[in-house]
């Protein structure tokens, strides 16, 4: 569902002044979540970094999948746009990475017994337990 957010510090984009910007977190592809991430890391000066801390901390990602958001639905725009964002706008946008990591109730996960449809059913049995002749 697209949403707008109204930026408090307009930016220059494609050299128009920008003070609303429209963005869908269901519109994030795989292939945008990575290069949210990669992006990520380059502004931190990380490289080859094997150590990431757990998505729910990773405030500088739940930024970079703000600005994926809002890159879902503005294909004119790029990251280098959305680096302009500045001020309290970018925590407004940093909410929206955050809330995309973080379950939500329309999402909510499944309290019944039933499989998701995505998940294959086993091809082998399982084996018998040691204790199952007691």
């Amino acid at each position: 569902m697209q949403n707008t957010l109204k930026l408090k510090n307009p930016i220059l984009i494609n050299n128009k002044a920008v003070d609303m910007l429209t963005y869908d977190t269901n519109e994030i592809t795989g292939v945008l979540f990575s290069e949210a991430e990669a992006m990520r890391k380059r502004a931190a000066g990380m490289k080859n970094v094997s150590i990431n801390p757990a998505i729910e901390f990773d405030f500088a990602l739940h930024l970079y999948l703000g600005f994926a958001a809002i890159l879902a639905v503005n294909p004119k725009y790029d990251f280098s746009d959305m680096e302009r964002i500045h001020g309290a706008d970018l925590m407004e946008v940093m909410a929206i990475g955050r809330n995309f990591t973080m379950q939500s109730e329309e999402y909510g996960e499944k309290t019944s017994g039933e499989q998701s449809g995505t998940t294959p059913e086993p091809t082998t049995p399982a084996p018998e337990s040691l204790n199952s002749g007691e």
